[in-house]
């Protein structure tokens, strides 16, 4: 699409402020659209507006609205006039909450919420992001390769509160758009862990990783994600909004599996001085369980303990032209940005 026609569209980016939400927007600055996003609190706009002008001069066709995923208010003069939407607010927490609900509520509330509005609306597309965590949830060992046709189990009691509220957000939007018969206006975008340089202050649990061994713990435990980068995640969601073949579909989008050592290993080896403090041993992975029981954000992922899952990105790839970057760029992008 030509820049002059992008110009004369609107995209509505929920959760602007976000780190995910922010590299959204300056993706789709960058390719020509208008863009409306919204934050909880307008307080955030200029942070924002200064963390996009580090990487994009469309500040000219940026609006900033304030809307909560919790209520009603703002939502129809939000997506008025737009003609995509990308959902890609949501709670994402450092640690598990003792009452799933404080998660599950607001994101399947929150995304029906958006869904209704934008069809209301007669948006063309959506884009929801959901998560990796919605396809592999709570299978010990995961049988080979997961895709799009692979679904959490919600019921799973060894589900995390987050991996049950992004299922469940997820199913509560693709069965909304069934039940109104609108399935081709949705897409979904199922991320793994996501990594990259940050724009503002808004994090993710995901670069925790990264905080964490770049300050120095007592060691590396034997935990490992599937790692994508957050520009090509918000390439992704920007391809799955205007593509005709993209509705209806969920996309996966991962590079390759790391484990955490092999994460150390990059830091040290491309960060020179800036890497000292970088654990290289491995901590037993009983050890890691007795941390567990006093510090929270270990306890959410103790159970990931050994276990390698692989996801396939090959229907973003071959149906939109997907393409992720090395994943040890996006290590060492995201560290130096940390660093900064």
């Amino acid at each position: 699409m030509g820049n002059s026609e992008a110009q004369a569209q609107t995209v509505l980016v929920t959760g602007g402020s976000g780190f995910l939400g922010t590299w959204c927007v300056a993706d789709l600055l960058r390719r020509g659209y208008r863009v409306r996003t919204t934050v909880r609190d307008l307080a955030r706009e200029p942070e924002v507006r200064a963390g996009l002008a580090s990487v994009t001069d469309g500040d000219d066709r940026l609006s900033v609205v304030a809307a909560d995923l919790l209520g009603d208010d703002g939502w129809a003069e939000a997506i008025e006039g737009c003609k995509y939407v990308l959902h890609v607010a949501s709670p994402f927490p450092q640690a598990q909450p003792k009452d799933p609900d404080e998660l599950i509520v607001p994101a399947r509330e929150g995304t029906l919420r958006i869904l209704r509005a934008s069809l209301d609306a007669g948006v063309e597309r959506v884009v929801v992001t959901s998560s990796v965590a919605a396809v592999s949830g709570g299978r010990s060992p995961a049988p080979g390769t997961l895709t799009e046709r692979d679904w959490s189990d919600p019921d799973n009691p060894k589900l995390t509160p987050y991996a049950r509220s992004k299922t469940l957000a997820e199913q509560a939007a693709w069965d909304l758009v069934r039940e109104r018969g609108e399935t081709g206006k949705l897409a979904v975008v199922n991320p793994g862990a996501i990594l990259g340089p940050v724009l503002t202050a808004g994090r993710s649990s995901s670069l925790a990783v990264i905080e964490r061994l770049l300050g120095g713990m007592p060691g590396v435990p034997k935990i490992g994600f599937s790692f994508v980068d957050v520009r090509d995640v918000a390439d992704l969601h920007a391809r799955a909004m205007t593509a005709p073949e993209a509705g209806g579909e969920r996309f996966i989008a991962v590079g390759r599996f790391l484990w955490m050592s092999e994460v150390a290993a990059v830091l040290r080896d491309r960060l020179g001085e800036a890497a000292a403090k970088v654990p290289s041993r491995t901590v037993p992975n009983l050890l890691v369980r007795a941390m567990a029981l006093v510090d929270p954000p270990v306890r959410s992922v103790v159970r990931q303990l050994g276990r390698k899952v692989e996801y396939s990105s090959e229907q973003a790839e071959t149906l939109l032209g997907w393409s992720p970057r090395p994943v040890e760029d996006t290590v060492v992008d995201c560290a130096r940005s940390l660093i900064d």
